[in-house]
Protein backbone atom coordinates (compact mmCIF):
# COMPACT_ATOMS: atom_id res chain seq x y z
CA UNK A 1 0.00 0.00 0.00
CA UNK A 2 1.14 3.84 -0.85
CA UNK A 3 2.78 6.39 2.24
CA UNK A 4 -0.31 7.23 3.94
CA UNK A 5 -3.04 6.40 1.26
CA UNK A 6 -5.65 3.84 2.51
CA UNK A 7 -5.96 2.54 -0.69
CA UNK A 8 -2.69 2.54 -2.90
CA UNK A 9 -2.62 3.32 -6.56
CA UNK A 10 -2.39 -0.70 -7.77
CA UNK A 11 -5.19 -1.26 -5.25
CA UNK A 12 -8.97 -2.32 -6.45
CA UNK A 13 -11.99 -1.57 -4.59
CA UNK A 14 -14.93 -3.11 -3.88
CA UNK A 15 -16.84 -2.40 -7.02
CA UNK A 16 -20.32 -0.58 -5.08
CA UNK A 17 -18.12 1.59 -3.20
CA UNK A 18 -15.83 2.05 -6.37
CA UNK A 19 -18.94 3.24 -8.49
CA UNK A 20 -19.63 5.99 -5.25
CA UNK A 21 -16.25 7.04 -5.72
CA UNK A 22 -15.28 7.34 -8.78
CA UNK A 23 -18.52 9.65 -9.29
CA UNK A 24 -17.23 11.63 -6.31
CA UNK A 25 -14.57 12.35 -8.61
CA UNK A 26 -16.92 13.44 -11.47
CA UNK A 27 -18.48 15.63 -8.98
CA UNK A 28 -15.18 16.95 -8.10
CA UNK A 29 -14.07 18.04 -12.25
CA UNK A 30 -18.19 18.56 -13.52
CA UNK A 31 -18.71 22.02 -12.67
CA UNK A 32 -15.25 23.28 -14.10
CA UNK A 33 -15.42 20.96 -16.90
CA UNK A 34 -18.64 21.98 -17.88
CA UNK A 35 -17.89 25.63 -17.51
CA UNK A 36 -15.01 25.50 -20.40
CA UNK A 37 -17.66 24.89 -23.22
CA UNK A 38 -20.11 27.23 -21.61
CA UNK A 39 -17.86 29.77 -21.25
CA UNK A 40 -16.30 29.10 -24.86
CA UNK A 41 -19.97 28.44 -26.50
CA UNK A 42 -21.48 31.67 -24.66
CA UNK A 43 -18.73 34.39 -25.86
CA UNK A 44 -18.82 32.67 -29.64
CA UNK A 45 -22.06 33.08 -29.80
CA UNK A 46 -23.59 30.06 -30.14
CA UNK A 47 -27.33 28.66 -29.59
CA UNK A 48 -28.21 26.64 -26.31
CA UNK A 49 -28.34 23.47 -28.39
CA UNK A 50 -25.04 23.91 -29.75
CA UNK A 51 -23.85 24.70 -26.71
CA UNK A 52 -25.17 21.36 -25.43
CA UNK A 53 -23.68 19.53 -27.91
CA UNK A 54 -20.41 20.44 -27.08
CA UNK A 55 -20.74 19.89 -23.32
CA UNK A 56 -22.05 16.28 -24.74
CA UNK A 57 -18.85 16.13 -26.68
CA UNK A 58 -16.32 17.17 -23.51
CA UNK A 59 -17.60 14.96 -21.20
CA UNK A 60 -17.32 11.86 -23.65
CA UNK A 61 -14.12 13.39 -24.65
CA UNK A 62 -12.98 13.64 -20.82
CA UNK A 63 -14.01 10.04 -20.20
CA UNK A 64 -11.98 8.58 -22.55
CA UNK A 65 -8.52 10.83 -21.45
CA UNK A 66 -9.14 9.89 -18.23
CA UNK A 67 -9.27 6.14 -19.14
CA UNK A 68 -5.79 6.81 -21.50
CA UNK A 69 -3.90 8.50 -18.76
CA UNK A 70 -4.76 5.88 -16.23
CA UNK A 71 -3.85 3.04 -18.50
CA UNK A 72 -1.56 4.23 -21.20
CA UNK A 73 -0.84 7.17 -19.82
CA UNK A 74 1.16 8.14 -16.80
CA UNK A 75 -0.76 5.66 -14.83
CA UNK A 76 -1.73 7.85 -12.04
CA UNK A 77 -4.91 8.54 -10.46
CA UNK A 78 -5.24 11.06 -12.53
CA UNK A 79 -8.79 12.87 -13.96
CA UNK A 80 -8.68 14.37 -17.00
CA UNK A 81 -10.99 17.93 -17.66
CA UNK A 82 -11.68 20.83 -20.05
CA UNK A 83 -8.27 23.08 -19.15
CA UNK A 84 -9.15 26.23 -18.49
CA UNK A 85 -5.53 27.56 -20.06
CA UNK A 86 -7.67 26.85 -24.11
CA UNK A 87 -10.51 28.72 -23.08
CA UNK A 88 -8.89 32.33 -24.45
CA UNK A 89 -7.77 30.65 -27.94
CA UNK A 90 -10.56 28.91 -28.28
CA UNK A 91 -12.61 31.82 -28.16
CA UNK A 92 -10.62 33.75 -30.52
CA UNK A 93 -10.48 31.25 -33.27
CA UNK A 94 -14.09 30.24 -32.75
CA UNK A 95 -15.25 34.14 -33.30
CA UNK A 96 -12.66 34.61 -36.24
CA UNK A 97 -12.11 31.17 -37.72
CA UNK A 98 -15.22 29.19 -36.70
CA UNK A 99 -14.93 25.49 -35.13
CA UNK A 100 -13.96 23.85 -37.73
CA UNK A 101 -10.65 25.56 -37.08
CA UNK A 102 -10.79 24.98 -33.70
CA UNK A 103 -10.93 21.16 -34.19
CA UNK A 104 -7.78 21.17 -36.91
CA UNK A 105 -5.98 23.18 -34.63
CA UNK A 106 -6.58 20.66 -31.28
CA UNK A 107 -6.18 18.05 -33.67
CA UNK A 108 -2.60 19.47 -35.07
CA UNK A 109 -1.54 20.63 -31.53
CA UNK A 110 -2.46 17.31 -29.74
CA UNK A 111 -0.43 15.31 -32.20
CA UNK A 112 2.52 17.48 -31.42
CA UNK A 113 1.71 17.47 -27.58
CA UNK A 114 1.59 13.61 -28.27
CA UNK A 115 5.31 13.72 -29.86
CA UNK A 116 6.90 15.24 -27.37
CA UNK A 117 5.53 13.13 -24.76
CA UNK A 118 6.59 10.29 -26.71
CA UNK A 119 9.72 11.23 -28.14
CA UNK A 120 10.67 11.55 -23.88
CA UNK A 121 11.34 15.39 -24.33
CA UNK A 122 9.41 16.10 -21.30
CA UNK A 123 11.35 13.64 -19.20
CA UNK A 124 14.61 14.42 -20.29
CA UNK A 125 14.16 17.90 -18.28
CA UNK A 126 12.41 16.21 -15.39
CA UNK A 127 16.18 17.39 -12.99
CA UNK A 128 14.99 20.28 -13.44
CA UNK A 129 11.96 19.82 -11.22
CA UNK A 130 13.89 19.58 -7.80
CA UNK A 131 11.78 19.26 -4.85
CA UNK A 132 12.12 23.30 -4.22
CA UNK A 133 10.84 23.45 -7.37
CA UNK A 134 8.00 20.78 -7.25
CA UNK A 135 7.39 22.07 -3.78
CA UNK A 136 6.97 25.61 -4.87
CA UNK A 137 4.26 24.38 -8.23
CA UNK A 138 2.32 21.92 -5.93
CA UNK A 139 1.05 25.15 -3.80
CA UNK A 140 0.98 27.52 -6.97
CA UNK A 141 -1.84 24.54 -8.18
CA UNK A 142 -3.70 25.47 -5.03
CA UNK A 143 -3.19 28.84 -5.02
CA UNK A 144 -3.94 29.55 -8.44
CA UNK A 145 -7.29 28.30 -8.14
CA UNK A 146 -8.08 29.84 -4.56
CA UNK A 147 -10.07 32.70 -6.04
CA UNK A 148 -12.30 30.49 -8.22
CA UNK A 149 -12.98 29.10 -4.83
CA UNK A 150 -14.14 32.44 -2.94
CA UNK A 151 -15.84 33.22 -6.27
CA UNK A 152 -18.10 29.92 -6.24
CA UNK A 153 -18.68 30.63 -2.91
CA UNK A 154 -20.21 34.48 -3.23
CA UNK A 155 -22.12 32.86 -6.66
CA UNK A 156 -20.06 35.72 -8.39
CA UNK A 157 -19.85 34.06 -11.51
CA UNK A 158 -23.64 34.02 -11.66
CA UNK A 159 -24.81 36.89 -10.16
CA UNK A 160 -21.82 39.64 -9.94
CA UNK A 161 -24.64 42.24 -8.95
CA UNK A 162 -23.98 40.48 -5.46
CA UNK A 163 -27.90 40.16 -5.14
CA UNK A 164 -27.86 36.35 -4.01
CA UNK A 165 -24.51 37.17 -1.64
CA UNK A 166 -26.47 35.79 1.88
CA UNK A 167 -28.15 32.83 0.74
CA UNK A 168 -24.85 31.54 -1.58
CA UNK A 169 -22.73 32.68 1.51
CA UNK A 170 -25.10 30.06 3.66
CA UNK A 171 -25.53 27.52 0.49
CA UNK A 172 -21.38 27.71 0.74
CA UNK A 173 -20.96 27.25 4.49
CA UNK A 174 -23.06 24.44 5.10
CA UNK A 175 -21.71 22.17 2.09
CA UNK A 176 -18.39 22.90 3.45
CA UNK A 177 -18.98 21.92 7.28
CA UNK A 178 -20.99 18.84 6.12
CA UNK A 179 -17.77 17.65 3.71
CA UNK A 180 -15.67 18.76 6.62
CA UNK A 181 -17.26 16.81 8.51
CA UNK A 182 -17.36 13.89 7.25
CA UNK A 183 -14.08 13.89 5.81
CA UNK A 184 -12.83 14.18 9.63
CA UNK A 185 -15.58 12.67 11.82
CA UNK A 186 -17.94 10.11 9.90
CA UNK A 187 -17.00 6.44 10.17
CA UNK A 188 -16.65 3.39 7.57
CA UNK A 189 -17.48 4.02 3.68
CA UNK A 190 -19.34 7.47 4.44
CA UNK A 191 -16.00 8.96 5.41
CA UNK A 192 -14.50 8.52 1.90
CA UNK A 193 -17.31 10.11 0.45
CA UNK A 194 -17.17 13.55 1.64
CA UNK A 195 -18.07 15.43 -1.42
CA UNK A 196 -20.67 13.75 -2.45
CA UNK A 197 -22.41 13.96 0.74
CA UNK A 198 -21.32 18.01 0.70
CA UNK A 199 -22.70 17.78 -2.55
CA UNK A 200 -26.15 16.82 -2.25
CA UNK A 201 -26.62 18.10 0.80
CA UNK A 202 -25.91 21.88 -0.69
CA UNK A 203 -27.65 20.98 -3.43
CA UNK A 204 -31.01 19.90 -1.62
CA UNK A 205 -30.37 23.41 0.53
CA UNK A 206 -30.30 25.30 -2.42
CA UNK A 207 -33.66 24.06 -4.44
CA UNK A 208 -35.86 25.96 -2.08
CA UNK A 209 -33.50 28.90 -1.88
CA UNK A 210 -34.00 29.62 -5.57
CA UNK A 211 -30.33 28.85 -6.59
CA UNK A 212 -30.73 25.69 -8.50
CA UNK A 213 -31.49 26.39 -12.46
CA UNK A 214 -32.61 23.43 -14.72
CA UNK A 215 -33.20 25.25 -17.83
CA UNK A 216 -30.91 23.54 -19.21
CA UNK A 217 -31.85 20.78 -18.42
CA UNK A 218 -35.24 20.89 -20.41
CA UNK A 219 -33.12 21.72 -23.32
CA UNK A 220 -31.04 18.35 -23.47
CA UNK A 221 -32.12 15.01 -24.84
CA UNK A 222 -32.71 12.06 -22.65
CA UNK A 223 -30.66 9.69 -24.87
CA UNK A 224 -28.00 11.23 -27.70
CA UNK A 225 -24.52 9.37 -29.05
CA UNK A 226 -22.08 12.21 -29.92
CA UNK A 227 -21.24 12.33 -33.39
CA UNK A 228 -17.47 13.10 -35.16
CA UNK A 229 -16.79 16.12 -36.25
CA UNK A 230 -19.61 18.00 -35.29
CA UNK A 231 -18.67 21.57 -36.42
CA UNK A 232 -17.65 20.01 -40.08
CA UNK A 233 -14.52 19.00 -41.91
CA UNK A 234 -11.34 20.50 -39.98
CA UNK A 235 -9.80 23.14 -41.26
CA UNK A 236 -6.18 23.35 -40.22
CA UNK A 237 -5.36 27.13 -40.34
CA UNK A 238 -1.50 28.33 -39.26
CA UNK A 239 -2.82 31.23 -37.02
CA UNK A 240 -5.22 28.64 -35.32
CA UNK A 241 -2.50 26.05 -34.39
CA UNK A 242 0.18 28.88 -33.64
CA UNK A 243 -2.61 30.39 -31.35
CA UNK A 244 -3.25 26.84 -29.71
CA UNK A 245 -0.05 25.92 -29.47
CA UNK A 246 0.71 28.39 -26.36
CA UNK A 247 -2.11 27.02 -24.53
CA UNK A 248 -0.80 23.85 -25.20
CA UNK A 249 2.81 24.44 -23.72
CA UNK A 250 0.97 26.32 -20.56
CA UNK A 251 -1.22 22.85 -20.23
CA UNK A 252 2.04 20.26 -20.13
CA UNK A 253 3.82 22.60 -17.27
CA UNK A 254 0.79 22.53 -15.39
CA UNK A 255 0.39 18.73 -15.98
CA UNK A 256 4.02 17.69 -14.68
CA UNK A 257 3.44 19.91 -12.14
CA UNK A 258 -0.10 17.86 -10.83
CA UNK A 259 2.04 14.21 -11.41
CA UNK A 260 4.33 15.57 -9.30
CA UNK A 261 1.92 16.32 -6.55
CA UNK A 262 -0.31 12.99 -6.89
CA UNK A 263 3.34 11.19 -6.64
CA UNK A 264 3.93 13.11 -3.53
CA UNK A 265 0.35 12.95 -2.39
CA UNK A 266 0.18 9.10 -2.91
CA UNK A 267 3.71 7.67 -2.33
CA UNK A 268 4.36 6.40 -5.78
CA UNK A 269 7.54 6.82 -7.35
CA UNK A 270 7.29 9.35 -10.00
CA UNK A 271 9.57 8.37 -13.36
CA UNK A 272 10.69 9.61 -16.53
CA UNK A 273 8.31 6.67 -17.79
CA UNK A 274 5.44 8.53 -16.10
CA UNK A 275 5.93 12.02 -17.15
CA UNK A 276 6.48 11.13 -20.79
CA UNK A 277 3.24 8.94 -21.17
CA UNK A 278 0.92 11.06 -19.50
CA UNK A 279 1.91 13.82 -21.64
CA UNK A 280 1.97 11.39 -24.78
CA UNK A 281 -1.77 10.31 -23.77
CA UNK A 282 -2.97 14.01 -22.89
CA UNK A 283 -1.78 14.82 -26.59
CA UNK A 284 -3.84 11.74 -27.90
CA UNK A 285 -6.54 13.15 -26.26
CA UNK A 286 -6.45 16.93 -27.26
CA UNK A 287 -6.51 15.17 -31.02
CA UNK A 288 -9.52 13.00 -30.11
CA UNK A 289 -11.47 16.44 -28.83
CA UNK A 290 -10.60 18.12 -31.95
CA UNK A 291 -11.99 14.84 -33.79
CA UNK A 292 -15.48 15.14 -31.35
CA UNK A 293 -15.70 18.74 -31.52
CA UNK A 294 -14.77 19.25 -28.01
CA UNK A 295 -12.32 21.73 -25.58
CA UNK A 296 -8.40 20.62 -24.70
CA UNK A 297 -7.84 18.58 -21.90
CA UNK A 298 -5.68 18.77 -19.63
CA UNK A 299 -4.99 16.54 -15.51
CA UNK A 300 -7.26 17.71 -12.82
CA UNK A 301 -5.78 19.40 -9.53
CA UNK A 302 -9.28 19.44 -8.34
CA UNK A 303 -9.09 15.47 -8.17
CA UNK A 304 -5.94 15.39 -7.04
CA UNK A 305 -7.13 17.39 -4.02
CA UNK A 306 -9.83 14.67 -3.27
CA UNK A 307 -7.31 11.95 -3.18
CA UNK A 308 -5.22 13.68 -0.72
CA UNK A 309 -8.92 14.64 1.12
CA UNK A 310 -10.18 10.84 0.94
CA UNK A 311 -6.77 9.08 1.17
CA UNK A 312 -8.07 6.74 -1.98
CA UNK A 313 -5.26 6.74 -4.16
CA UNK A 314 -6.75 3.68 -6.34
CA UNK A 315 -6.29 4.37 -10.25
CA UNK A 316 -9.12 1.80 -10.61
CA UNK A 317 -11.70 3.85 -8.80
CA UNK A 318 -10.29 6.85 -11.47
CA UNK A 319 -11.02 4.43 -14.60
CA UNK A 320 -14.72 4.14 -13.26
CA UNK A 321 -14.69 7.82 -12.89
CA UNK A 322 -14.36 7.94 -16.57
CA UNK A 323 -16.69 4.85 -17.48
CA UNK A 324 -19.13 7.16 -15.71
CA UNK A 325 -18.36 10.16 -17.52
CA UNK A 326 -18.54 8.45 -20.94
CA UNK A 327 -22.25 7.40 -19.76
CA UNK A 328 -23.49 10.82 -18.92
CA UNK A 329 -22.18 11.97 -22.68
CA UNK A 330 -24.72 9.42 -23.58
CA UNK A 331 -27.76 10.91 -21.18
CA UNK A 332 -27.41 14.79 -21.29
CA UNK A 333 -30.18 15.14 -18.91
CA UNK A 334 -28.62 13.78 -16.51
CA UNK A 335 -25.52 15.23 -16.87
CA UNK A 336 -27.45 18.43 -17.08
CA UNK A 337 -28.64 17.84 -13.46
CA UNK A 338 -24.97 17.67 -12.60
CA UNK A 339 -24.49 21.23 -14.64
CA UNK A 340 -27.20 22.81 -12.65
CA UNK A 341 -25.37 22.15 -8.80
CA UNK A 342 -24.89 26.08 -7.96
CA UNK A 343 -21.94 27.94 -7.90
CA UNK A 344 -21.88 27.57 -4.01
CA UNK A 345 -22.17 24.54 -3.74
CA UNK A 346 -18.93 24.00 -5.90
CA UNK A 347 -17.44 26.54 -3.45
CA UNK A 348 -18.14 25.34 -0.41
CA UNK A 349 -16.31 21.92 -1.88
CA UNK A 350 -13.47 23.56 -3.53
CA UNK A 351 -12.24 25.55 -0.73
CA UNK A 352 -11.08 22.39 1.09
CA UNK A 353 -9.86 20.53 -2.05
CA UNK A 354 -7.88 23.07 -3.11
CA UNK A 355 -6.24 23.91 -0.48
CA UNK A 356 -5.40 20.59 0.46
CA UNK A 357 -3.15 20.79 -2.80
CA UNK A 358 -1.78 23.90 -1.38
CA UNK A 359 -0.56 21.84 1.70
CA UNK A 360 0.92 18.92 0.37
CA UNK A 361 3.60 21.43 -1.35
CA UNK A 362 4.13 22.80 1.78
CA UNK A 363 4.68 20.11 3.36
CA UNK A 364 7.00 18.58 0.43
CA UNK A 365 9.03 21.63 1.08
CA UNK A 366 8.90 20.93 4.87
CA UNK A 367 10.42 17.14 4.30
CA UNK A 368 12.90 17.40 1.67
CA UNK A 369 14.06 21.66 1.31
CA UNK A 370 16.61 23.13 3.91
CA UNK A 371 16.06 26.57 4.31
CA UNK A 372 18.83 28.05 3.48
CA UNK A 373 18.85 31.89 2.71
CA UNK A 374 18.84 30.67 -0.78
CA UNK A 375 16.43 28.29 -0.83
CA UNK A 376 14.12 30.84 0.57
CA UNK A 377 14.86 33.36 -1.77
CA UNK A 378 13.80 31.33 -4.11
CA UNK A 379 10.51 30.16 -2.50
CA UNK A 380 9.60 33.43 -1.80
CA UNK A 381 10.61 34.85 -5.32
CA UNK A 382 8.67 32.42 -7.05
CA UNK A 383 5.55 32.55 -4.74
CA UNK A 384 5.23 36.46 -5.13
CA UNK A 385 5.72 36.40 -9.23
CA UNK A 386 3.50 33.19 -9.53
CA UNK A 387 0.63 35.14 -7.37
CA UNK A 388 0.88 38.28 -8.71
CA UNK A 389 1.59 37.18 -12.49
CA UNK A 390 -2.24 36.35 -13.27
CA UNK A 391 -3.10 39.68 -11.63
CA UNK A 392 -2.40 41.61 -14.39
CA UNK A 393 -5.36 42.70 -16.27
CA UNK A 394 -6.20 41.11 -19.87
CA UNK A 395 -6.26 44.63 -21.70
CA UNK A 396 -2.53 45.17 -20.55
CA UNK A 397 -1.65 41.59 -21.15
CA UNK A 398 -2.45 42.41 -24.68
CA UNK A 399 0.88 44.22 -25.28
CA UNK A 400 3.15 41.02 -24.80
CA UNK A 401 3.35 38.41 -27.42
CA UNK A 402 1.10 35.93 -27.55
CA UNK A 403 3.22 32.93 -25.58
CA UNK A 404 4.90 35.55 -23.02
CA UNK A 405 0.78 36.80 -22.19
CA UNK A 406 -0.42 33.24 -22.44
CA UNK A 407 2.31 31.87 -19.75
CA UNK A 408 1.53 35.45 -17.32
CA UNK A 409 -1.93 33.73 -17.33
CA UNK A 410 -1.09 31.31 -15.38
CA UNK A 411 0.35 31.60 -12.09
CA UNK A 412 1.87 27.97 -11.68
CA UNK A 413 3.58 28.43 -14.96
CA UNK A 414 5.52 31.97 -13.84
CA UNK A 415 6.02 30.28 -10.65
CA UNK A 416 7.18 27.15 -11.61
CA UNK A 417 9.68 29.05 -14.60
CA UNK A 418 10.74 31.50 -12.09
CA UNK A 419 11.78 28.22 -9.28
CA UNK A 420 13.63 26.08 -12.39
CA UNK A 421 14.99 29.42 -13.50
CA UNK A 422 16.69 31.21 -9.66
CA UNK A 423 17.42 27.05 -8.85
CA UNK A 424 20.04 26.66 -12.17
CA UNK A 425 21.50 30.07 -11.66
CA UNK A 426 21.79 30.68 -8.29
CA UNK A 427 23.79 27.22 -7.77
CA UNK A 428 24.34 25.85 -3.96
CA UNK A 429 27.68 26.77 -2.53
CA UNK A 430 29.49 25.09 0.51
CA UNK A 431 28.90 27.12 3.84
CA UNK A 432 25.56 29.08 2.84
CA UNK A 433 23.51 29.74 5.73
CA UNK A 434 20.74 28.63 6.85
Amino acid sequence: MDDGMSVGIDEKVEPKKAVLLGLQHVLAMFGATVTVPLVVGTAIGLESNAIALMIQAVLLTMGIATLLQTTIGSRYPIVQGSSFAFIPGLISIGKGLGLAAVEGALIVGGILEALIGGLGIVGKVKRLFSPLVTGVTIMLIGFSLAHVAVKYTFNFFADPSGASIPKAFFIALITFATTVYVALKARGPLRAMPVIVGAIVGYLISIPLGMVDLSLVNELPVFSIPKPLPWGIPIFEATAIITLLFAFMVSIIESVGDYHAISAISGAKITDRNINRGIMSEGLACSIAGFLGACGTTSYSENIGLVALTKVASRYVVQIGGVILIFLSLIPKFSGILASIPAPVLGGLTVALYGMISVTGLRLIKEKVEFTDRNMLIIASALIVGLGAPQLPPEFLEHFPKIIGSILESGMAVGALTAIILDQLLRNKPGDKK
